[in-house]
């Protein structure tokens, strides 16, 4: 069983293609800007069988074409890791495609096992200065660069996704930090720029939480061609979305 926040069916944003996609609930990370802060509690879920999922999964595969498919997101679906090993097995032997959206916080020997049988990891990389990086998410950055480390050694297709936040994540140093780390990874097929918005503030009022970035603007346009810029010099298929 398996603890699900919310499903999107025909999803054609964020994933490759068109996929069908399940918001686990629950994360270890508290991201300054999340967009989801109701997902990080465990008690706004429902637990959902394989077989549910399944049924909901053969219903859309129609739409899938060669390249869609199920992606796992959530906040954090590798805490269910253990739970989703039977269900990514019955995908596998369907043949389909499995892509999991990550922080990439959490490994084990479960989360092992799980990305057998996974096509595609999208990575989400907060900030490479440690101590950054736990101003941003509230924990250290070192797991997740070991987890992108597991990644390469063990040939599994990745992309990066990185939200560009002002005076957080766009300083020029921080940008030149990116590409040297990650120039020579083989198995990172994109890297996309995600703006920093503020749509989703109002969840974090109806929570009554304190939103810690109130007075922080998006990026401008030229703030994020910039920084496209710097980085596909030396990356391959850098992208801005959004």
């Amino acid at each position: 069983m398996l603890k699900i926040h919310s499903i999107e069916t025909f999803w054609t944003n964020e994933w490759p293609w068109i996929r069908t996609v399940f918001f686990l609930q629950w994360c270890e990370f508290k991201c300054l800007y999340c967009h989801n802060p109701d997902t990080i509690p465990t008690k706004w879920w429902k637990l959902t069988t394989n077989e549910q999922l399944l049924e909901i999964v053969e219903k859309n595969k129609i739409y899938f074409g060669n390249k869609g498919g199920v992606t796992v997101s959530g906040w954090e679906p590798l805490l269910q890791a253990k739970e989703l090993i039977s269900f990514f097995k019955e995908l596998k032997n369907r043949w389909f495609n499995i892509t999991v959206d990550t922080n990439g916080y959490l490994m084990n020997d479960d989360v092992m096992e799980l990305l057998k049988y996974t096509d595609l990891v999208l990575l989400d990389l907060k900030h490479l200065d440690d101590e950054k990086h736990k101003i941003l998410t509230g924990v250290s950055n070192k797991n997740v660069l070991n987890f992108l480390d597991y990644l390469e050694n063990n040939n599994i297709k990745f992309w990066i996704r990185h939200v560009l936040v002002p005076t957080y994540t766009d300083d020029e140093k921080h940008i030149e930090s990116i590409w040297k780390y990650l120039k020579n990874f083989k198995y990172l097929e994109r890297l996309e720029i995600l703006p920093y918005h503020t749509l989703w503030k109002y969840k974090w009022k109806e929570l009554w939480l304190d939103y810690k970035l109130e007075n922080i603007e998006p990026p401008s346009r030229e703030n994020l061609d910039n920084t496209k810029n710097t980085l596909q010099k030396y990356i391959k298929n850098v992208y801005v979305r959004g």
